[in-house]
């Protein structure tokens, strides 16, 4: 083995062992107890109760566009003073 294939050999065993640790602690926690999966029907209602919320907030946000454009068409409709002909 030459020095570059060494030099590469040694970047590559390092790189995978970066990348492969945090995995292997993942699962040996997870394997060990320390992490509990979640609950599919508690993640579906948190979803669900957030999905809510933020329908709330668009239906808020869309009242608001809505009575902005209404003032800005009466603003244009409006008849201003000095404008004659």
């Amino acid at each position: 083995m030459s020095g570059e294939e060494a030099v590469v050999f040694v970047i590559f065993l390092t790189g995978s062992f970066v990348v492969l640790r945090p995995i292997a602690g993942a699962l040996a926690r997870r394997i060990g107890g320390e992490v509990q999966p979640r609950r599919p029907a508690e993640t579906d209602e948190a979803v669900q109760a957030e999905l809510q919320r933020l329908r709330e907030d668009v239906d808020q946000l869309e009242e608001r566009v809505d009575f902005a454009e209404r003032l800005l068409a009466r603003q244009r409709e409006a008849p201003r003073i000095g404008q004659g002909g």
